[in-house]
Formats: structure tokens, sequence, C-alpha cells
């Protein structure tokens, strides 16, 4: 066993090179190594950092400079009963998160929904896109460079799809602000999250629009993706999938399980969700999508940093008159870019793996992007499953108190 005092002592001599260990594909020393310079260097222990139930060699696609890992708390929720174009019956939703509350609440609302009947899901558009920049001289040349493009689409498919066996494109908006043009590529990436892939493809295709237009290519991304950034035009266009979760509940089981009426929780999410937001500015019409989506990245390996597209939600309840003359609860979430995949990138870690094990949806589906329709849409309904409790809850006025309960 390597005595850490003599590595560290090694490293810091120059006698040993960190990306010497790394080319001979000794990861776990070489993070080791990294780990006992960072607690030499700052004085902090690393203990628990560098204690990770993982070969390094797993991470090393997915990480530079690694000293070990964040160790997130994960747990599960559920059954989520959902009724979906590619999921159908009760899946367990594993969660990362360190917020106390969330999971119960989100429990709370899937119980409910499980007694009523399960929710339904949907995924209504699917397209990853990818938008480059470019610079003409003028009007007159924009024109011409959008003219060639929508005129030659399958010349631009034929390039963007050379790249890959899997992604298809589906098409290109164009956009143009004085003599910048903007091409929105939009792709199917299967059952891939699907950015790489989308951003390889791009690379060829704006070859072609270079050669063949008057444009030619400052950025292959011109943020008019727009990816990891709050943006209307995912909120109207769609970015990876949108996808819609809804249920009704009936009026007694508002009443039972959820300690408020039907007409409470309309009230609420109308002055809080659609007109609070509204005066706030927001992008996003919910009450804490983003607790959901985010705890189901961080367990199944998507990119964090798209929780801001993510949890782009509108949330909405609605009245209804049962045939009792009860009055019964419609609730949705519609998530319009929930960028997910099942396949590639932190997917593939050892946790994240497992996670997506317990989901049934690891790896690639039959047909090809079924199982991240099918993780789409459970994770709508456990969205909406959190949406229903918070919204309970302060229709209730039971929150703060859930929360001194729970939050810790």
């Amino acid at each position: 066993m390597t005595d850490p005092a003599s590595l560290a002592d090694r490293v810091q001599e120059g006698e040993l090179r960190i990306h010497e260990l790394e080319a001979e594909a000794d990861f776990d020393t070489a993070a080791e190594a990294r780990r006992l310079l960072v607690e030499r260097k700052t004085d902090a222990d690393l203990e628990a950092i560098g204690d990770y139930a993982f070969p390094a060699e797993r991470a090393e696609p997915n990480i530079e400079n690694m000293i070990g890992a964040a160790q997130v708390p994960m747990g599960v929720v559920g059954p989520v009963s959902v009724s979906g174009g590619a999921v159908e019956g009760e899946r367990y939703l594993p969660l990362a998160t360190t917020e106390g509350a969330l999971l119960a609440s989100v429990n709370r609302g899937l119980s409910v929904i499980g007694s009523a009947g399960g929710a339904d899901a949907r995924v209504t558009k699917n397209g990853m896109t990818r938008a480059p920049v470019f610079r003409v001289d003028g009007v007159a040349e924009a024109a011409e460079t959008v003219e060639w493009v929508e005129d030659n689409l399958e010349a631009l498919r034929e390039a963007a799809e050379s790249t890959t066996s899997h992604g298809e494109l589906l098409g290109v908006e164009p956009y143009v602000v004085g003599d910048s043009v903007y091409l929105r590529f939009a792709y199917d990436t299967k059952d891939a999250m699907g950015m790489n892939m989308a951003t390889i493809a791009t690379e060829a295709a704006c070859e072609v629009v270079a050669e063949e237009t008057p444009a030619s290519l400052v950025a292959l991304s011109g943020n008019l993706c727009s990816d990891k950034k709050p943006a209307a035009i995912n909120a109207v266009e769609g970015r990876g999938r949108s996808v819609t979760a809804d249920v009704v509940i009936p009026g007694d089981l508002v009443e039972d399980r959820l300690h408020t009426t039907a007409e409470a929780i309309v009230e609420a999410n109308t002055r809080k969700n659609l007109v609070g937001s509204a005066k706030a500015g927001s992008l996003g019409f919910n009450a804490h999508a983003a607790n959901v989506v985010g705890a189901a990245f961080l367990a199944t390996g998507q990119d964090e940093a798209q929780v801001v597209e993510g949890a782009n939600a509108i949330t909405t309840m609605d009245a209804r008159n049962a045939e009792d003359g009860a009055t019964d609860l419609y609730a949705s979430v519609s998530l319009a870019s929930l960028e997910v995949g099942t396949v590639g990138g932190g997917t593939k870690l050892p946790t994240q793996s497992e996670a997506l094990d317990v989901l049934g949806l690891r790896g690639g589906g039959d047909p090809a992007g079924s199982n991240a329709d099918a993780l789409a849409e459970i994770i709508a309904v456990g969205a909406l499953a959190g949406e229903l409790s918070l919204l309970a809850a302060l229709a209730s006025n039971h929150l703060a108190s859930a929360h001194e309960d729970l939050g810790r």
C-alpha cells in the first residue's frame, strides 16, 4: 500500500507526476495524490471526500482533477403510478437531495395520485437543439443564407447525420439579427440527452453552410439553443423533451388526504404560481418543480446545470364538477424543456446507473428513445406530486409546521 505522506512528498517534489499516473490508467492513485496535495495546501481534512465507492477510472470521462466524490443523500419516492406513452404501471423514483421534507412531500403527493388511479403523462415534443451564429455583411446576405438553408435541408441533414449512428436532424430554424444569422438545429437524439451529439453534428452542417453561402461561422453556439440559461425560446419551442403529466383527484380524496379543498388549491395556484410568477417576471409558473427535477438529475446522472431549463414548467389547477355533485381537482404540470437521457454522460457512473436500474431504465430502450421518454414521464409525475403536496400545504397553512417537523 502506498504511504500517503510519501506519495504527497513525491508529487510535490516533482519525482512523480499526476498526469503520468493517469496516462498509466492508475486513476485512484492519481486522485489520492491530488487529494493529499490539496489537504497539505489547505489544511482541510478530505477523508470523507476520498472515501468513494467506485474505481476512479469509472469517472475518468466525466471529470478532470478528481480528488474524490461528493456524496449527496439519496432516497426513493413512490410508487409513481403513471399511464404514459412510454411507461405504464408503477415505478420507484430515486431522488438525491439535501433538503429535508422534500421526499416526504413528494411521497404524499404520489400517494394521493395513486389513490386517484394514477396520472397520465406524455412526451409531446422531442428535439435537442444547437444554434450556431454566423456573420454576414448585411440583411441581403442574411436573406440569401436563410433561403439557401431552407432549400437545402437534405444536404444539411446528410452532413449532420454522417457524424452519428443514432441522431436524426429534425429541422433548422433560422433567425436574423442585423448582420448575424442564427440557425437553430433540432435533433432526435434517441435515449441520449444528446448535447454532445448535437454539437458534433451541427459542426459538420456548419461547414456546408460556410462553403455554400456568404455566411462565416463565428461560434458553434450562439446562445439561441439555449443551453443552461433561462430562455423564453425553450419555454415556447421546447428543448430536449416537452412533457406533461395530469391527474383528476376526487374532492373527498383532496379533503381526506390533503386536508383542504379543490377550490382552495386552485386559488393558491392561481394567486401564487400564475399571478405571482407573472408579477415577478418569472419564466416558470410553478411552485417548486426544480426540486424534483434537480434531485432526479443528481440521482440518475443527468447534467445538473440543465435543471435551469428542466424546471421551466407551468402548473395548472382547475376545480371540476363531478357527477355526484362534488368538486374534483384537475392538476397538471407541463415541463417545456426537460433534457434527460438513459445512455451516455453521467448515467454510466456506478451509483447513477444503479438508480436507473431502480427505474428499470438503464441504457437504450426498444424502440430507441423510449427509455428517455419514460424517464421524462416519470419525472413529470414526480414533479406533479410535489406541486400538489406543496400547494395543499400552502392552502391548508401547514407548510411551516411540515418544515419544522421534517426540515430539521
